[in-house]
């Protein structure tokens, strides 16, 4: 095979990924069209610089808590956006930065790369002071919003679910953390930083994010915080995402439902 017809080939299959990647998260956009509460997309201005997030609001007279969502390590996806949407319909603000703001060809955002592949390795030259800045700003942004009652979650899934233990350890004002299968190499001293309980949700069939636990388990007994982890039955990584979708697994439909059970109870709770 000559170079020109190998790079041919090789954009063609670049173009069916992305193709793929788009058809994969299609039930999540077409929640996210029929929704009936009010989504949109603000720009949180930082060091000169602008984080893309996702904003949805829920239907309610009350002013409510607000829950920073981290996105896992495909960037802010639709499927993303619809766990906002979700944190709206159970009655919380659910915000989602893009921290790939400013990352992708021409200085876009995730929407901006041509395939996931190319997202997630973007994503990985990222600086973790960076991340932690740039979440920040959009927790500061977030609790002064008209419709917040200046309570603020956060939550992150996959590789979002470290950098939620991350941040937790460095902000303090935070009400709860909620960790979805993510680990991040932590110290005994940052996990002393952690001002507010930290929930857990893991999947059985992760043996990877799994054997984190025990040590994480252990730190944070010994240092006296709250870390509470559950372990749901025949899930895989990423039940989230693939319970929510039509075609998942049983076994992750049925763990995304429980887990959105747990959730729940705990913010209202918060």
């Amino acid at each position: 095979m000559g170079h020109a017809t190998a790079k041919l080939w090789g954009m063609m299959w670049l173009g069916l990924l992305g193709a793929a990647i788009l058809n994969a998260q299609e039930f999540a956009r077409e929640r996210l069209e029929k929704s009936r509460r009010h989504q949109e997309w603000v720009e949180v201005k930082r060091d000169g610089r602008s984080v893309h997030c996702f904003v949805v609001y829920p239907e309610k007279k009350e002013k409510t808590a607000a829950v920073l969502v981290i996105h896992e390590n495909r960037g802010l996806t639709d499927w993303v956006r619809l766990v906002c949407d979700e944190l709206a319909e159970a009655g919380y603000i659910g915000i989602a930065p893009d921290l790939l703001s400013g990352h992708a060809p021409g200085g876009g955002k995730t929407s901006d790369f041509k395939s996931s592949d190319q997202a997630t390795q973007a994503l990985y030259k990222l600086k973790p002071d960076d991340i932690i800045a740039d979440l920040h700003a959009v927790a500061d942004y977030a609790k002064k919003l008209p419709a917040c009652n200046g309570k603020l979650a956060v939550c992150g899934f996959c590789w979002g679910g470290g950098q939620c233990f991350r941040f937790a350890c460095a902000r303090p004002d935070l009400s709860a953390a909620f960790v979805f299968y993510g680990a991040f190499p932590h110290t005994r001293e940052q996990l002393s930083r952690i001002n507010c309980p930290v929930y857990g949700f893991y999947a059985e069939r992760d043996a990877r994010i799994n054997a984190t636990l025990e040590e994480t388990k252990r730190l944070m007994q010994e240092l006296g915080k709250k870390f509470e982890p559950v372990i749901y039955p025949g899930a895989g990584h990423g039940f989230m995402r693939q319970g929510d979708d039509p075609r998942g697994p049983e076994a992750d439909r049925k763990a995304r439902e429980d887990a959105w059970k747990r959730w729940k109870a705990i913010l209202a709770g918060t």
